[in-house]
């Protein structure tokens, strides 16, 4: 069989048999792949640490009819160590796994983007140098633009007429105007407006100096948008820790 090397992280795992373990990984270069890691599940296992979800590895594998092989695998950073043991960080890892995944539909289609997106949005959880909440909020609208979805905080959505505009519509993709606003809309805050542009362009500075208040808003508005363009919530969104300073609020789209 074939043989090809690649970076990649682990999304998610399923046992397969007794032994074997079937793992989903977002690679930089060869896009999201599903590929058989035989033996894993024993004690003797050389590399089944090494293919547990926020593990980032380097990966020899070899090309099968249905499902590829993994044949080595080497670490390059073990993400888990410092999210699992944070119940704050693994609910917030969780969403990040799952967004990856769903966003990133074709299998074997490059998405190196998206790679580096959640690359870099895992090393920053591990080491808890930023709020959960805003590490993932971050993530969401900016993932989603990557995959078309990017929202407007400033413009209208819709028309283009330039903002400050004060109606939220995630159906419309954004900020909108008195003009082009729907009915039901929500009317956030400026500066949570100014908050949520701030994490599409990670500007970090102006993102950290928000309050509690402001970033709970934020979140609700960010649930609500991933809602609309996924179709449905995102399953581990409701499991975040509701304790952190930056809760999700499981909102369902506007009509």
């Amino acid at each position: 069989m074939p043989l090809y090397r690649d970076e990649a992280i682990v999304l998610r795992t399923q046992k397969l048999g007794e032994a074997d373990r079937i793992a989903t990984l977002l690679t930089r270069s060869h896009g999201k792949i599903r590929a058989v890691a035989k033996g894993v599940r024993r004690t003797s296992s050389r590399f089944g640490a090494r293919l547990e979800p926020f593990s980032y590895v380097d990966l020899q594998l070899a090309t099968g009819r249905t499902l590829d092989v993994v044949t080595q695998a080497e670490s390059i950073s073990a993400y888990g160590e410092g999210i699992v043991g944070d119940y704050a960080r693994y609910t917030t890892g969780t969403v990040l796994l799952e967004t990856a995944d769903r966003l990133v539909v074709e299998e074997k289609e490059p998405a190196t983007p998206q790679h580096l997106l959640l690359a870099g949005a895992l090393r920053v959880l591990s080491t808890g140098e930023r709020p959960p909440g805003l590490v993932l909020d971050s993530f969401l609208l900016r993932s989603l633009a990557i995959s078309g979805y990017a929202p407007s905080f400033e413009d209208c959505a819709k028309c283009g007429e330039p903002g400050p505009h004060r109606a939220f519509n995630p159906a419309a993709g954004g900020m909108v105007c008195t003009t082009c606003r729907p009915p039901a809309c929500a009317m956030p805050a400026p500066a949570t407006v100014v908050l949520l542009a701030a994490l599409l362009t990670g500007d970090w500075p102006t993102a950290e100096r928000t309050d509690p208040r402001t970033r709970r808003e934020a979140a609700g508005l960010v649930s609500a948008f991933v809602a609309w363009h996924l179709d449905r919530q995102l399953r581990s969104l409701p499991h975040l820790d509701l304790t952190t300073e930056n809760p999700q609020l499981n909102l369902t789209p506007e009509a």
